[in-house]
Formats: structure tokens, C-alpha cells, sequence
């Protein structure tokens, strides 16, 4: 009984999140990767990335202190980020990235500072909603 509760739980949770528009099908296709062999794949792969976009946040942060501002290599630190958040099925995240480099382009400064926030708004939002996931998966 308890077994099947976890189940309809972690189910609940995982449909919200593609309901809400957190995940797309990106995430789904990780799953289909995991296996006996390997059973806290899509969980290693999410830990990573996030990891990673902690690096590129920083580097981000960084050169949003310069001025003038460097759109060209805010545009690369943002590709790079939507590439991640891509891999992984982060649908809003890969939203507010895309939203930082229309920004870019438009060499819009005060643009980028605000898609930038929501971005961070975002990833930290996934960020919680996928440890509490990833922690009632775990009880399978």
C-alpha cells in the first residue's frame, strides 16, 4: 500500500511540474535512460547541471558589473546556459535564457538585468521543486 502511495506521489509531483510548464519533453527522454544498471541517472545528470549553472550564474553576475556592458560574451554565458537547461528539460529556464538574449541583441542593459533575475527566479524554483522530487523517488 505504502509502495503505491510513493508512486501516485512521485507521479503527482512529476505531472505538476510539466503542467506548470517547469519540464518539457527533454526530461522525459532522460528518464528513458535510466536503468537498473544505473537508477539515480536523471538525478546525477540534474545535481550537474545545476553545478554547472552555478558557475555560469557567477560568471554571468560577474559581467553584469562591467560597464559598459560586454553583450557579446553575456550572449556566449547565456547560450551556454540554455544549452544546459535544455539538456535537461528546464523549459521556463531555457524561456527566461532566450528572453536574456533578445536582450543582447537589443543591447538592451536594464533587459538583460531583469530577464537575468527572472532566470535565477526560475532555476532556483526548479531547483526546490526537483529536490523534494528527486527526495520522494529516492523512497521507491
Amino acid at each position: 500500500m505504502e509502495q503505491s502511495h510513493i508512486k501516485k506521489q512521485i507521479n503527482f509531483i512529476k505531472n505538476s511540474l510539466f503542467e506548470q510548464g517547469y519540464l518539457d519533453e527533454q526530461f522525459i527522454q532522460l528518464e528513458d535512460l535510466q536503468d537498473d544498471a544505473n537508477p539515480n541517472f536523471v538525478e546525477e545528470i540534474v545535481t550537474s547541471f545545476y553545478s554547472d549553472s552555478t558557475r555560469l550564474i557567477r560568471n554571468v553576475e560577474n559581467a553584469l558589473e562591467n560597464y559598459p556592458l560586454d553583450f557579446c560574451k553575456l550572449d556566449d554565458y547565456m547560450h551556454q546556459f540554455k544549452g544546459s537547461s535544455s539538456s535537461i528539460g528546464a523549459k521556463k529556464v531555457k524561456v527566461e535564457c532566450t528572453h536574456f538574449q533578445e536582450c543582447c541583441k537589443a543591447r538592451n542593459s536594464q533587459g538583460c538585468i531583469r530577464a537575468f533575475q527572472q532566470m535565477k527566479q526560475e532555476h532556483a524554483t526548479l531547483k526546490r521543486k526537483l529536490e523534494a522530487y528527486f527526495q520522494i523517488s529516492r523512497n521507491e
